[in-house]
């Protein structure tokens, strides 16, 4: 073997040694990159889930909010209806004129504009949800129980009911009962 045989014999070991080292830190890279994508994916689903908390929490604190807004409403419209109540009947008796009867018109606008209205009508059908029956009263032509007449109008917020109204019912007229099936028979 001449110097020159070992020289390339040595250098491609040397060569060998270089490509193991690089393979050995590519390999060291792969590693390394794959452990900073698990941390990455890591950090992502711990900020994923910071921020579907955050949005919970912010619509837990909204709904909590209007729900407050809602009950400090609700209280204070509750606490108008006799002054409601005295607006009615000073109305119904024609006693309101002038910048009382303005006044009053901003009170009633007042509680329209934050969502109440008043039920309870002569002909409704009674119903106990909607209705304190505080009297029996026959309503001519009646075909259920319905109201026969309104002592104090209910007062509502969307679905809530504030005070029912105060009534007195009729039980169905028995004539107008036995009339309609008269009709219904004829009819056939």
């Amino acid at each position: 073997m001449s110097a020159d045989d070992v020289t390339t014999t040595t250098g491609q070991q040397s060569t060998t040694t270089e490509e193991l080292d690089a393979a050995a830190q590519v390999e060291a890279l792969r590693a390394q990159a794959a452990d900073l994508e698990g941390r990455l994916a890591e950090r992502t689903e711990d900020l994923q889930r910071l921020q579907a908390e955050y949005v919970n929490y912010k619509k837990r604190v909204d709904r909590d909010r209007d729900l407050a807004r809602r009950g400090g409403v609700e209280k204070v419209l509750g606490e108008l209806l006799p002054v409601l109540d005295a607006i009615r009947l000073a109305d119904e008796h024609g006693q309101l004129d002038g910048p009382v009867k303005v006044l009053a018109d901003q009170v009633l606008a007042l509680t329209t504009r934050h969502g109440m209205t008043s039920f309870g009508e002569v002909g409704d059908a009674f119903d106990p949800a909607l209705h304190e029956a505080l009297m029996q009263q026959p309503l001519p032509g009646a075909t259920q129980t319905c109201v026969s007449q309104v002592m104090q109008p209910g007062h509502r917020i969307d679905d809530k009911v504030l005070r029912p109204a105060r009534v007195a019912v009729s039980d169905p007229d028995p004539e107008a009962t036995t009339h309609d099936d008269q009709t219904g028979q004829e009819d056939r």
